[in-house]
C-alpha cells in the first residue's frame, strides 16, 4: 500500500459503523421491523423465564435448557440492537474500539453458546424418548449445571482468539465498518496486515464447533425418530413427535440463518453489501424473536401456564 493509506493505529480510538450501506435513506423505515422484532424477543424471552421460575412443575432439565436459551437470546439481540437503533434513529455511528471488540466477543461467544444449548436440548429429548425411565437419573440438576458450565466455557474459550487477534492487528486510517455492528470479519477487513489467520480460525470455529454440533444433533434425532416410529400406535407416534417439534423448528431457524449469513459473508463476493448486512441482522434477530413463540405455542405446559397467568389477571 502507499503511505497515504497505511497510517496505522495499533489501537484506534473509534470505529465508524455505517449501518446498512446503500440504504441509509431508508434507515428510519428499516428500524420499524427491527425494533418490533427486538421488543418481541425481549418480552417473549422474559416471559419464558418468568413462567419457568414461577411454576415449580416446570423445574426440570428441558425447561432449564429453555431458560438458558432465553438468556442467550436476550444477550445476543441486546448486544447489537441498541447500537443499531441509535444508528438508524440518531445517526450515532461512532463506537469505541474497546466497545467494538466487546460487542464482537459477546456476539460470537453467545452464538457458540446457543449452538451448544441446542445440542444439550437434543440430548435431553434423546434421553426422554429413548430412555424415559432413566431420564431423571441421567439428567439430574448437577449434571444440567455441568452441561451449562461446559457450554459457557466452550463459547468463551473458542471465541477468545477472535478478540486477541483483533487487538493484535494494526489498523489502517480507514476506520469505517460497513455494518450495523462489529461483526468479526467486518472488523478484520480493516486491518493493515495479513489477516488470513483470523479468517482461517473463523472457518475452523464454524465447521468444527457448529459442524460438530449439527452432527451430534442429527445423530440424536436419528435415534429419536427410530424410537418414535417403533411405537405401536400412530397416536403415540404423533404425540411423542410433538414433544420434539418445537426444538426442531428452533434448530432450523438458528442453523439455517447462521450458516447462510457466515458463508455469504465469506464467499458471496458478488452479493450486494446491504444484503450481507440485512442477513446478518436477520440471523441475530429472528431466532431470539421466534424461539419463545415456538416454545410458548407448541409446548403445552408453557402455553397452559401462560393462559392461566392471563386468565387470573383478568379475573
Amino acid at each position: 500500500m502507499s503511505d497515504s493509506n497505511t497510517t496505522d493505529f495499533t489501537n484506534p480510538s473509534t470505529f465508524i459503523l455505517l449501518g446498512i450501506p446503500g440504504l441509509e435513506v431508508a434507515h428510519i423505515w428499516i428500524s420499524i421491523p427491527f425494533f418490533t422484532m427486538y421488543i418481541i424477543a425481549i418480552l417473549g424471552n422474559f416471559t419464558i423465564l418468568f413462567i419457568v421460575k414461577r411454576e415449580l412443575s416446570l423445574h426440570g432439565p428441558m425447561y432449564y435448557f429453555l431458560c438458558m436459551l432465553a438468556i442467550t437470546d436476550l444477550v445476543l439481540s441486546t448486544s447489537i440492537m441498541p447500537k443499531t437503533l441509535s444508528i438508524f434513529w440518531f445517526n450515532s455511528r461512532n463506537i469505541d474500539f474497546s466497545a467494538c471488540l466487546a460487542q464482537m466477543y459477546f456476539l460470537h461467544c453467545f452464538s457458540v453458546m446457543e449452538s451448544g444449548i441446542f445440542v444439550a436440548m437434543a440430548f435431553d429429548r434423546y434421553v426422554a424418548i429413548c430412555h424415559p425411565l432413566r431420564h431423571s437419573t441421567i439428567l439430574t440438576n448437577p449434571v444440567v449445571a455441568k452441561i451449562f458450565l461446559a457450554v459457557v466455557l466452550r463459547g468463551g474459550i473458542f471465541v477468545l482468539p477472535y478478540l486477541l487477534l483483533a487487538r493484535r492487528w494494526p489498523y489502517c486510517s480507514n476506520k469505517i465498518i460497513s455494518h450495523t455492528h462489529c461483526e468479526h470479519m467486518a472488523v478484520v477487513k480493516l486491518a493493515c496486515a495479513d489477516t488470513h489467520l483470523s479468517s482461517y480460525y473463523g472457518l475452523f470455529v464454524l465447521f468444527s464447533v457448529i459442524g460438530l454440533d449439527v452432527f451430534f444433533i442429527t445423530v440424536s434425532y436419528i435415534q429419536i425418530l427410530r424410537a418414535i416410529f417403533s411405537l405401536p400406535t400412530k397416536d403415540a407416534q404423533l404425540k411423542t413427535l410433538g414433544t420434539c417439534s418445537s426444538h426442531f423448528c428452533a434448530i432450523l431457524a438458528f442453523y439455517i440463518s447462521a450458516l447462510f449469513s457466515s458463508l455469504t459473508y465469506r464467499f458471496g463476493h458478488n452479493v450486494d453489501q446491504h444484503f450481507h448486512v440485512l442477513i446478518a441482522n436477520v440471523y441475530l434477530l429472528v431466532p431470539p424473536m421466534i424461539n419463545p413463540i415456538i416454545y410458548g405455542v407448541r409446548t403445552k405446559q408453557i402455553w397452559d401456564r401462560l393462559l392461566r397467568l392471563f386468565t387470573h389477571k383478568g379475573t
